[in-house]
This record gives structure tokens, sequence and C-alpha cells, in this order.
């Protein structure tokens, strides 16, 4: 959490192995991002990083399914297998339905959830989201909020953006950036206390 302008994306663009860090290293399941090739860095994030962002970035040509297939089939996954792992992500946003309709024929709440999940199909290391219930009313933001806990609870590590404290709860930690530096950090006994003090 943080004002604009504290640094929230550039972290996730460097968690995500999109943007390379002036000083410092990022590790992710052990493999230094520094010592990576161009290459070996856009493999790393088609097999083990999620990522949410704030534009959704789906591409126009592609139906919602295919865009949730495109990082599995980008890495040999064979097609039946894909398309089967992009329903079952599709079905666990609640848009399924939209699965044969291209970016253009859905709302942008309907684009988000598309998005979130090509973000989480498959197996995911790390979930990187950025602001991912920006386009959302609060119910639907908080079935996504659960989509990502479950595969935070399966093993996953997550790191969300947001600006709502109530989005914030739902996480074990939350650090306050400002100007690209800790500010504060805050770190709960666990999720289930959030939901249940007593």
């Amino acid at each position: 959490m943080g004002p604009s302008g504290s640094g929230k994306s550039t972290l996730l663009n460097i968690c995500g192995a999109l943007d390379v860090p002036d000083v410092g290293t990022v590790t992710i399941d052990g493999t230094n991002l520094s010592g990576l090739s161009p290459a070996g860095r856009a493999r790393l994030r088609r097999r083990r990083l999620g990522y949410v962002f704030q534009d959704f970035n789906l591409i126009p040509s592609l139906t919602a399914v295919e865009n949730v297939t495109l990082p599995l089939e980008l890495d040999h996954a064979p097609r039946a297998q894909a398309r089967e792992e992009a329903c079952n992500a599709l079905d666990d946003l609640g848009v399924l339905d939209l699965a044969d309709r291209f970016p253009d024929d859905m709302s942008g709440g309907q684009r988000q959830r598309v998005a979130i999940a090509r973000a989480v199909v498959g197996t995911r290391s790390l979930l990187l989201a950025d602001e991912p219930t920006g386009a959302l009313d609060s119910s639907t933001g908080d079935a996504v909020m659960s989509v990502l806990r479950e595969r935070v609870d399966d093993g996953a590590a997550g790191v969300l953006v947001t600006h709502e404290a109530r989005l914030a709860a739902w996480a074990d930690r939350t650090i306050f950036l400002r100007d690209g530096h800790i500010t504060d950090a805050t770190r709960y006994e666990s999720f289930e206390s959030l939901l249940d003090p007593s």
C-alpha cells in the first residue's frame, strides 16, 4: 500500500522480471533474476509467475480462453491440457461463459476476471496483482480475492498492490511504501484471525 508514485508498480515490475533493479537482487524459487538473460526471464514468467496488470493486457484478437491458454501454450503444454486448465481458471473466476468472446465484447470487469484467470492458470509460484479488483463491484472483488487467497493458501506467494484497506486485510502482511522506501509493515498471525478476531 502507499500513495501514487510511491513505487508499488515498480516493485511489482521488478518482482515480475519485467524490470531489472539498479541495486540488490531478486530471487524466485532459488533463481537470481539478475543472472538470467531476457529469454530466461521470459521463460521464468511463463512457467512460474502470474501477473495481473492494471490495464489487463489481454490480446484483442484472441478469445478469453485463448488469452488464458497463451502462457501454457508458449511453454509447449499440449493444447487440450492447456484448454482444460484455462476453462478451469475461467470457471473459478465465474466467467467460463465468456470463453469464446473477444475482449472488445466484454465489460471492464469481465476483462479483469479473464486477466486474473490468465494469471492463476497452471502452476504458479508467485502471483503479482496490481489493483486486481479496480473494475469490480465489492461482491465480485471479494470473490476474486478469495480465488487469489486460495492459490496462496495452496503454496504460491502473492504480492498485491491496492489502495483499499479492506483488500489489504486479505494479506498475511501489509507493507506501506512512500518514495520507494518501506515506511511501515504489519504482520498478521494468520488470515483466519482477521476473519474471526475472537
